[in-house]
């Protein structure tokens, strides 16, 4: 949160605001830099002059009363329009400063965005960047709920409510090292993978939907080693041996460069292409920091992925 912001907010709406995005108030006290009595206090004095209970406690956890969904929705709604307000002060006296919120999934998060923000700083020294490492489906909701300016994603739903500043339809492969009997075939099915341990991505995540929606997967048949959210320790199962790890060629830069796995882009003409996207709020404009860089960060892309690795359905094999 802005400095700014952060003199024009409550206490009290601060760590409530904190405590409701964690679910918890020792992780809302860590991010604030307080003691999670202090966190509890204040909630409690919220609660107090609100007549109301915000959380319901939940052992050692807590959840959001429906009066307390209430109160986040209009603190979120005054945050954006003070952070609205501080983005207009910043454009009147012409500087490149502010902040952006960023979120992304784990492979662009890994390697491709990482390079892009050193070059976005370098050019704009003035304007920092929060990022959240999330799923698909929790960028696209943080972009809709204005909880970050912009979202780097796959496969983000048609709706009015998104803007889709940059999209590239990207091949699903199979990943495996060099010596395995995979990595010399031709061509490659997941008919091929299941002879052979798997290594699945988690349930609800968009590379595990686009897998199991396939005719070959919906059979059944085949031996699940490693289910996980983290593509990272996918990789690392697959670089073990014989275990078939899946996901697209963004976050295999450097493994691929070093020779230490080789993605094989499966041809089953029923598994969805995986598309990529830069997502943003429809309604209203992006401030001028979080404009600066969605700006800077499609350009990157396009310069980056060129081209679609994925052809259709259609054409394959």
């Amino acid at each position: 949160m802005d400095d700014r912001i952060r003199h024009l907010l409550s206490p009290s709406l601060r760590y409530f605001a904190a405590a409701a995005r964690y679910g918890s108030f020792r992780a809302a006290a860590r991010e604030l830099n307080v003691a999670s009595s202090a966190v509890n206090r204040q909630i409690i004095a919220l609660e107090e002059v609100l007549e109301t209970k915000l959380f319901e406690r939940i052992g050692r956890k807590i959840q959001l009363s429906t009066t307390g969904e209430i109160l986040l929705r209009h603190v979120s709604s005054t945050v954006r329009g003070l952070e609205g307000m501080t983005g207009e002060f910043d454009a009147l006296r012409g500087l490149k400063i502010g902040r952006v919120r960023v979120a992304t999934v784990e492979s662009v998060g890994e390697d491709l965005l990482p390079d892009i923000l050193s070059r976005f700083s370098a050019a704009y020294p003035g304007i920092d960047i929060a990022v959240t490492l999330t799923i698909s489906d929790e960028a696209e909701k943080l972009v809709l709920l204005g909880e970050v300016d912009v979202g780097l994603t796959f496969n983000p739903r048609e709706r009015a409510a998104l803007d889709i500043g940059f999209r590239r339809n990207l091949r699903i492969g199979a990943v495996v090292t060099p010596d395995h009997p995979l990595a010399k075939a031709r061509t490659i099915g997941l008919a091929d993978c299941m002879a052979y341990p798997l290594a699945l991505p988690s349930k609800g995540l968009s590379l595990r939907h686009a897998l199991d929606s396939t005719a070959v997967m919906r059979g059944g048949g085949y031996r699940m080693q490693v289910e996980a959210n983290s593509l990272r320790l996918m990789k690392q199962v697959a670089r073990g041996g014989h275990v078939v790890a899946f996901q697209t060629r963004i976050g295999m830069e450097p493994d691929l460069a070093d020779r230490t796995l080789v993605f094989c882009p499966l041809s089953d003409a029923d598994l969805p292409i995986d598309q990529f996207a830069v997502i943003s709020r429809a309604s209203g404009t992006l401030k001028l920091a979080p404009a600066t860089f969605h700006t800077f960060v499609v350009q990157e892309l396009a310069r980056i992925l060129a081209v679609d690795d994925a052809d259709t359905a259609s054409s394959r094999p």
